[in-house]
């Protein structure tokens, strides 16, 4: 009787140990879980701060944080989770990163047809004084080629991010 005593005690205490050890085990993983999850937030923190003040960072940290999404599918569902939506970047936020995009294109596109209406009226101005100068006729022509030449120039940026911000929605 002594001996299947003692084998029952050993037995729940190695049964008791065991799921100690599983517990400590589980707590550890949590922990470990919840640590880089933390540190997903910690590491998007500046990509999210920073598409918030330009568009273009969008195309920097959107295709990593698609890459993390793929390397920790369930990480990442525990963070859209806690988000409430796809985490660094919901759709809405992308697609808000587009519309501003469009209207800081056109808020500039006004500002510059101002700026160089008024460089040409000034030239124009001058040129009236002295309409025979080929220095003030080739002043004119100057401006007109370099606001031909800046828009052109961003208009090829505009469009360019402009096609880059879509196909993140898109994809």
């Amino acid at each position: 009787m002594m001996p299947l005593l003692a084998a029952l005690i050993v037995a729940a205490a190695v049964l008791w140990a065991a799921r100690q050890i599983a517990g400590e085990l589980r707590a550890a993983r949590d922990d470990a879980a919840r640590r880089r999850l933390l540190m997903l937030v910690g590491l998007y923190a500046p990509g999210i701060a920073a598409a918030q003040q330009d568009p273009r960072a969008f195309l920097v940290w959107y295709p990593l944080a698609k890459i993390t999404r793929q390397l920790l599918p369930a990480d990442s569902a525990a963070l859209d989770r806690a988000a409430g939506g796809a985490f660094p970047f919901p759709a809405e936020r992308v697609q808000a990163a587009h519309a501003q995009w469009t209207a800081d294109w056109l808020a500039w596109e006004r500002t510059h047809d101002g700026e160089y209406k008024l460089k040409a009226v000034a030239a124009e101005q001058e040129l009236a004084a002295s309409p025979d100068s080929p220095v003030l006729r080739g002043k004119l022509d100057a401006i007109e080629r370099e606001k031909l030449d800046t828009y052109q120039r961003r208009y090829a940026e505009y469009v360019r991010i402009a096609k880059a911000l879509q196909s993140l929605q898109d994809g």
